[in-house]
């Protein structure tokens, strides 16, 4: 069945950098587009990111753009999220998921605090 394992949240002080990784399985990782999403306490998922099955096409949303980096390695089966200038208002759960998303996995915390 589909699986994303997510890993490489923690905790982090207010500019701060940290690495997400998503390792999938049980779908054609290479043929899909691949997204991250992330929940903070109180809200609503949302989209942070997004990356096409050959990583042509990347998009962030305004609160992101400029911090963060979405990339694959379609050899892994795995996207990854590189967050820089991290901000309190960071602070969320983290997913990944191929789009459009299915069903999720445990995510990852990321909390940035000082």
């Amino acid at each position: 069945q589909v699986q994303f394992v997510e890993s490489g949240g923690g905790l982090v002080q207010p500019g701060g950098s940290l690495r997400l990784s998503c390792a999938a399985s049980g779908f054609m990782f290479s043929s899909v587009s691949m997204t991250w999403y992330r929940q903070a306490p109180g809200k609503g998922r949302e989209l942070v990111a997004f990356i096409t099955s050959t990583g042509g096409s990347i998009n962030y949303p305004d609160s992101v753009k400029g911090r963060f980096t979405i990339s694959r390695d379609n050899a892994k089966n795995t996207v990854y999220l590189q967050m820089n200038s991290l901000k309190p208002e960071d602070t969320a759960v983290y997913y990944c998921n191929r789009w459009p998303p299915g069903a999720w996995g445990q995510g990852t915390l990321v909390t940035v605090s000082s």
